[in-house]
């Protein structure tokens, strides 16, 4: 394996910034990461394991060495009378394995549609949409740890899922990369159409009989509507994740903020959505250089052109500080800043 130098990352960032990494190779088994996680400059340097590049902000360029994860592949692994088990390499980008799970039936990541990235990123961050997240389909991982070379198995308690987060994003950080994940799906359709507007939705698409595929094509179209293509407008989809605020802290900003959005949580707590605290602040489609917050989703930051990391980084704070200083809260960014 040969690692190759002064490699540019700016087609491997969903933000397409310019950055350089110092050495770069990608990997398609565990052998071959083995290999690489051996080498000399590996050893010496950091060491930045990349996916689809869709959940990461370049501020500079990495000193470093950067390993894509390539790992393809989906296998039946077993059957039950109402679940079907079904792996998949870390590399598969994430909504083409959701439609392999649709064309066969498999039903339970429909509402996860469109969710850019692969599939060893999905369980890093408990990635969720419409109502759904991994941990409701989860069954296990493999993953190699990189100190000592082998494969550990993960089950659902043992990563510690939570909103966006799981135990790769806290104690573990740094520590493995996810070679294989397992998912536990539905033979037959659970639809959860209430979140959201994917019932009007089909509905607004003339869809009479609700399926699991009815479920993905409308949430393929309520994204494609709200959020730009990454293809088009460099972009890692929701910057920031929506915030839990207390019942009391609620209750103050409802008496100043009468229209003000919210979701109660089993814990007492309240969620409040980002996107509309942002929106408040007067953020929406607004445009600084190069840089600006989407014209119809104020969750989303993008590269309007050529702008660097730096500048997208700066926007994400100022648009933080006047959410703070309206709302009195602080918002926590969903995209890893390097």
């Amino acid at each position: 394996m040969e690692l190759l130098k002064n490699y540019s990352l700016r087609t491997l960032n969903t933000f397409g910034i310019e950055a350089m990494a110092t050495y770069y190779a990608g990997f398609e088994n565990t052998d071959e990461l083995k290999t690489l996680l051996a080498l000399k400059a590996t050893q010496d340097g950091p060491l930045m394991i990349l996916g689809g590049g869709s959940n990461i902000l370049l501020t500079q360029d990495f000193k470093g060495v950067v390993l894509k994860n390539n790992i393809k592949g989906i296998t039946l692994v077993k059957e039950d009378e109402n679940h079907i088990y079904v792996k998949a390499g870390a590399g598969e980008v994430w909504h083409e394995f959701v439609l392999y799970c649709i064309a066969h039936q498999y039903a339970g990541v429909e509402n996860l549609s469109l969710i850019p990235g692969t599939v060893g990123a999905a369980p890093m961050q408990n990635i969720g949409a419409y109502g759904a997240e991994i941990k409701d389909v989860f069954d296990q991982l493999e993953a190699l740890h990189i100190e000592s070379g082998r494969i550990d198995t993960f089950d659902l308690s043992a990563c510690h899922f939570g909103y966006r987060e799981s135990v790769f994003k806290k104690e573990l950080k740094g520590q493995y990369v996810i070679t294989s994940v397992t998912f536990k799906l539905n033979k037959k359709a659970l639809l959860n159409t209430s979140y959201g507007a994917i019932a009007s939705t089909m509905d607004e698409m003339g869809i009479k009989q609700p399926s699991i595929k009815a479920v993905s094509d409308a949430v393929i179209h309520i994204r494609r509507t709200k959020l730009p293509d990454p293809a088009s407008i460099g972009n890692a989809g929701s910057f920031f994740k929506n915030p839990e605020i207390t019942i009391s802290h609620f209750g103050k900003l409802q008496e100043k903020f009468p229209e003000i959005v919210s979701y109660p949580l089993p814990n007492g707590n309240v969620k409040v959505p980002a996107g509309w605290l942002i929106e408040q602040c007067g953020w929406k489609g607004k445009v600084v250089g190069q840089t600006g917050v989407h014209k119809n989703q104020a969750l989303v930051l993008v590269n309007y052109g050529y702008a660097k990391g730096a500048d997208i980084k700066q926007l994400s704070l100022d648009v933080k500080a006047s959410v703070k200083e309206k709302f009195g809260i602080e918002l926590e960014t969903e995209v890893n800043i390097i």
